[in-house]
C-alpha cells in the first residue's frame, strides 16, 4: 500500500483554490487602465473609445469620465507610456556608453522601436490628420517625454552640468528630436529591409553632424 501523507493534501487543494480565486487587477487602478488603453491602441489607434476600454477594464465610462475626462487624455497618457517604453526597450537591445557612438546608436535603435511598434501604424491608419501634425509639433507631453530622455542620454557629453551646463549642448535635443521623426514616424517602412535600413542610416549621419564637436573633443 502506497504511503500518503496526509498534510500533502489541504496544502495542495488550499494552493490551487487560490489560484482559482486570486483576485484579478483592479479594474479602477491607473496602472490597468492604461494598460487596457494601450493593448486597444496596437489595434485601433485613436479610435478607442471610452465604451471599449470600460468594457475591457470592467468599469464604466462614468468612472473613466470622472477621472480622464476625455478619451484624448487616455490615448496621451497611453502614447507617453508607449514612447517612455521604446527607450527603455531600446537600452537594453542597445544601451548607451554615453559616447557619441554609443548614443548614435542607441538613439538609431529607439527610432526603430518607434517605427516598428503597432500603435504608430494604429494611429497612422486611424488618424492620419493627427500623424501628420506629429512630424512639426514643436510642444506638447509627448515632446516633453522625448525630449527629457534625449536630455539624460546628451549629460556624459558634459559631465559637469549637463544639458544644463553647456548650452550649446542643451540645444541639441530639440534638433535631434526633429531628425528623428521622420525616420521614426514612417510605419510603412517597418519591415522593410532596405527602407528601414536608409531611415537609420540617414538618421544616424544626421545624428553624429550635430554630436560632431563633441565627439571631437572625448579624442
Amino acid at each position: 500500500m502506497a504511503f500518503r501523507c496526509p498534510l500533502l493534501t489541504p496544502f495542495s487543494t488550499v494552493a490551487a483554490m487560490s489560484s482559482r480565486f486570486a483576485p484579478g487587477p483592479d479594474p479602477h487602478s491607473t496602472g490597468h487602465v492604461i494598460s487596457t488603453v494601450r493593448a486597444l491602441m496596437r489595434t485601433d489607434g485613436l479610435d478607442v473609445s471610452l465604451t471599449s476600454i470600460a468594457r475591457r477594464c470592467g468599469t464604466t465610462r462614468t468612472f473613466l469620465y470622472a477621472n480622464w475626462k476625455t478619451v484624448s487624455a487616455l490615448h496621451l497618457r497611453a502614447l507617453q507610456t508607449e514612447l517612455a517604453q521604446a527607450f527603455d526597450t531600446a537600452h537594453r537591445a542597445c544601451p548607451s556608453d554615453g559616447t557619441v557612438p554609443g548614443i548614435t546608436g542607441h538613439l538609431t535603435e529607439v527610432v526603430r522601436v518607434v517605427r516598428r511598434h503597432p500603435t504608430t501604424a494604429a494611429v497612422a491608419r486611424s488618424s492620419p490628420e493627427a500623424f501628420c501634425a506629429a512630424y512639426t509639433a514643436t510642444e506638447g507631453p509627448l515632446m516633453r517625454v522625448a525630449v527629457e530622455r534625449i536630455d539624460d542620454l546628451l549629460h556624459p557629453l558634459c559631465p559637469h552640468g549637463g544639458v544644463w551646463g553647456d548650452p550649446e549642448l542643451g540645444s541639441r535635443s530639440w534638433k535631434i528630436l526633429w531628425i528623428a521623426r521622420p525616420a521614426a514616424l514612417c510605419p510603412a517602412a517597418a519591415g522593410d529591409r532596405l527602407r528601414e535600413d536608409t531611415l537609420d542610416n540617414a538618421f544616424a549621419e544626421l545624428l553624429r553632424d550635430l554630436l560632431a564637436p563633441w565627439a571631437a573633443a572625448a579624442r
